[in-house]
């Protein structure tokens, strides 16, 4: 078993190259154009994915999928992450190959192990959390998040945002970093403080305030 590193990763400057215009490279277009500059390589494209084209989310190259490595070579010389989305086996092999040996991440769609693994993500404001399987149990991971949403709630939310309000606060008036660490906390544990989040952010943040005092 791989033993791969869960990060939260900017790629709002980077380019992700899909081979593949069907339902699958569909999806991963979705997914990653929210995040990054996304080419779709293919002979056809669903009409969703035209439709993205043409709204300029996304940037489609119509050509015949190509079988020489120096042409997969070429179009992925700019690329960050390549996604081999394709219905032949044989031409998503060949682009994992290249992309491995040209120094280029891969999220494969099949079975062959891939450098990146999107995970099932649940968001809550600033708060994220990724849960993943190795890509071993997608259901699974779907199955987990649903049970995790139950329980992260927008009250989780604007804690989130009032810690980041303290915090800044704190560091003003409090030198000491492990005092700050325990007053953080102890606004946490407050059950009055996350009574009066839904309501009033600034007076909760006020009787946080009080525990500097």
């Amino acid at each position: 078993m791989v033993l791969m590193i869960p990060l939260l990763l900017d790629i709002s400057n980077r380019k992700v190259v899909i081979f593949g215009g069907g339902r699958v490279g569909e999806r991963k277009a979705r997914l990653f154009a929210e995040y990054s500059d996304v080419e779709v390589i293919s002979r056809d494209f669903t009409p969703n994915l035209r439709s993205m084209g043409e709204k300029g989310k996304i940037r489609l190259r119509e050509i015949t999928l190509p079988d020489e490595s120096s042409e997969i070579e070429a179009l992925i010389k700019d690329a960050f992450i390549v996604i081999p989305a394709t219905d032949d086996d044989e031409i998503n092999s060949r682009i994992i190959e290249v992309a491995k040996r040209s120094e280029v991440l891969v999220n494969s769609t099949g079975e062959v192990t891939a450098d990146i693994i999107v995970p099932s993500v649940i968001r809550r404001g600033d708060i994220t959390i990724a849960i993943a399987t190795g890509g071993r149990s997608p259901a699974m991971s779907k199955f987990l998040r649903k049970r995790i949403e139950r329980e992260i709630t927008e009250s989780d939310s604007r804690m989130s945002k009032l810690q980041q309000r303290l915090r800044a606060i704190l560091k003003t008036r409090v030198e000491n970093q492990r005092e700050r660490e325990r007053i953080l906390w102890e606004v946490l544990e407050d059950q009055q403080i996350w009574s009066l989040l839904p309501e009033n952010e600034d007076q909760a943040l006020e009787l946080a305030l009080k525990k500097i005092e």
